[in-house]
């Protein structure tokens, strides 16, 4: 059952069962911790068809992924618009020049690595003054604002620390999709669970969030290099 996918399961102090699906495809269940693996079991055969739905979904994305060349002319996303490659000997990073991104010539054979660093750059400023302005407007108060390298998730957050991490790949998206995921890390703040009382939080906050939401869904596979 279920074999064809990278399954984990994590018991935590927590009443009820929870299943996930990372962009990778990887299934977590999160169970209560005394719950033994027959039950675990019947959860996921329970849940079989859905997993396979999402699955089949996932993989339809990915395969419409674009597929980005370092070379001339080939478009790259900032805040949800495309700019174009030029190759240029006038700059010594990733700048902006018009509708494009001026690159240096020697960055040729690691424009993936220039490129997240740009993104990084670009989301510590775009960043920090939004998740200041919305932990205002939600009363909470993250001391820290990280953009990393999050593999399979586009944020994250730690309440005990506390501080909100980003990924680097979500400064492609358009700003309402980047404000949508600022805001749904700060609920968890005061919710940790994806439960109605969080997204009630979230509405409130950004009544139209579920579009934000199927954007992601539908287009997040391009938001890679």
């Amino acid at each position: 059952m279920l074999d064809e996918y990278n399954v984990s399961i994590r018991r935590r102090k927590r009443k009820t069962a929870s299943i996930y699906i990372e962009r990778d495809g990887a299934v977590t269940v999160m169970v209560p911790e005394k719950m033994d693996d027959a039950c675990v079991n019947e959860i996921l055969k329970q849940n079989e068809y859905k997993i396979h739905k999402y699955q089949a979904k996932r993989i339809l994305l990915n395969e419409t992924a674009v597929k980005r060349e370092p070379v001339n002319g080939q478009s790259f996303l900032y805040l949800g618009r495309n700019y174009y490659l030029q190759y240029s000997d006038k700059v010594d990073r990733i700048r902006f020049q018009g509708r494009n991104f001026l690159a240096p010539v020697q960055f040729k054979n690691r424009l993936s690595y220039a490129f997240k660093e740009f993104y990084r750059d670009k989301g510590k400023d775009f960043l920090s003054p939004r998740v200041r302005k919305y932990a205002e407007i939600m009363g909470v108060c993250p001391e820290e604002v990280c953009v990393l390298d999050l593999k399979n998730r586009w944020a994250s957050c730690s309440i005990k620390k506390p501080k909100v991490n980003f990924h680097w790949k979500i400064m492609m998206a358009p700003a309402s999709v980047i404000e949508y995921l600022i805001v749904h890390e700060l609920a968890h703040f005061k919710y940790k669970r994806h439960d109605r009382k969080f997204w009630n939080e979230v509405d409130k906050i950004l009544p139209s969030y579920q579009k934000q939401v199927e954007w992601l869904k539908e287009f997040g596979a391009s938001l890679d290099l």
